[in-house]
């Protein structure tokens, strides 16, 4: 067995786990979606709508027959599909819930041993209320509760008793989502949206191995660090005494990955996986979500593709470098650049404010025809009927130190 897995190497293996290496066409509605979820292994969900939310440029940027009718179908309808968290608010399929009852209970375990210093008088009291609300009358979201409570403008533990309410027993597994109404999570009890098959509890020693050796398969390669934050499911800790079990076992082994930059670093693998066909990456040219699987774990993206990347939403505007919400560009298996677009629906219009590419990397004759191609489908998903650059949106390239 090679003992070092070249950057190329490393970088195809990965993005073949999370579908960007293939070209992004064929089927993108029923099991073929599910499929490509189970794949990727959970899809975040984000509010912002820029071009398109989270989820829905995730599977875009990977089938883009993709439209969001096929997801909604999956989660509201099949019930194959269903909300919660991993390291943010995902989808995820449905036969995982079992097994995140260690959530649900670890959640309940830290929220009843901090709510004395969260939670204003009436909030615990209002959890049965709400629960024995929707057991009576059918689904609420934050809308339909909460009518003359004082609303704070806090964190959760500064909402409404009723919109705390709901979130508690959201994150304990006690409601689950059963729609949204536009971006809004509608709310309905577990047994009335997570098939039965689904809900049997998965016996707690055996989640660690789960997460560990599923989390292993999805990245293809890791750390033990990175193998406990893929599902945010175990703590470093029992990832690290997972590892040196398992490599005991013989079931994995420890290589060195190469970086982009040359650098190397101890990782993990399953043996089987070094003897795949080496992959070969198409030369298209796709835009990325912020949010991408593949682009989650911000130091690995930086360790791999040599690219820093980081959300500006939350810096001053004075302070940003590039904008508040900049898409990354993938070239077959190179990270080349950022853009910064977004969809004004109202006028049709998909508009270009910026493009800066990566270092070494030049707009060429080819690649502005691939990049054009791109944003022309790009606007077609954003519901735009065309593509406008503004001035100036060639930019040179920013300092690789900067972020």
């Amino acid at each position: 067995m090679p003992d070092l897995i070249p950057n190329p190497r490393a970088r195809r293996l990965f993005l073949d786990r999370h579908a960007l290496i293939e070209p992004p066409s064929g089927p993108a509605t029923g099991q073929a979606l599910h499929d490509l979820i189970e794949r990727i292994g959970f899809v975040q969900v984000d509010s912002i709508n820029t071009v398109a939310r989270a989820h829905d440029m995730i599977l875009w940027s990977r089938r883009q027959s993709y439209r969001p009718q096929g997801l909604k179908r999956l989660l509201e309808r099949d019930r194959s599909l269903w909300e919660h968290w991993t390291h943010d608010a995902s989808i995820l399929p449905t036969r995982l819930h079992g097994v995140w009852h260690h959530r649900f209970q670890r959640d309940a375990q830290r929220l009843e041993a901090n709510w004395r210093g969260w939670f204003r008088d009436g909030y615990v009291e209002q959890f049965d209320s709400i629960l024995n609300r929707i057991a009576k009358d059918g689904p609420v979201g934050t809308a339909d509760v909460g009518e003359g409570e004082v609303r704070g403008k806090g964190g959760w533990w500064d909402w409404h008793p009723s919109k705390t309410a709901l979130e508690w027993l959201w994150r304990t597994g006690k409601i689950a989502v059963t729609r949204r109404d536009g971006f809004a999570k509608i709310y309905d009890l577990t047994e009335r949206v997570i098939p039965e098959v689904h809900r049997a509890p998965v016996p707690a020693e055996t989640v660690c191995d789960w997460a560990c050796r599923t989390a292993l398969k999805q990245l293809g390669f890791g750390t033990s660090g990175e193998i406990a934050a893929y599902w945010n499911a175990v703590s470093p800790e029992a990832a690290k005494d997972w590892c040196r079990d398992a490599l005991a076992r013989g079931e994995i082994i420890e290589v060195e990955v190469e970086g982009a930059m040359g650098q190397r670093r101890k990782v993990f693998i399953f043996p089987e996986i070094l003897t795949e066909d080496a992959l070969e990456p198409g030369a298209r040219l796709r835009i990325l979500s912020p949010f991408d699987p593949a682009l989650r774990d911000r130091k690995r993206a930086e360790f791999l593709f040599g690219f820093f990347y980081r959300i500006e939403v939350f810096v001053p505007e004075p302070k940003r470098i590039y904008g508040y919400y900049v898409f990354p560009v993938m070239e077959g298996d190179r990270l080349v650049g950022r853009i910064d677009v977004k969809a004004f629906r109202d006028a049709g219009v998909l508009r270009v404010k910026a493009f800066w590419p990566e270092a070494g990397v030049k707009l060429t004759k080819a690649r502005r025809g691939k990049l054009e191609a791109e944003l022309d489908r790009l606007a077609v998903f954003a519901g735009c009927a065309r593509v406008e650059f503004l001035d100036g949106w060639e930019r040179a390239t920013v300092g690789a130190s900067s972020s």
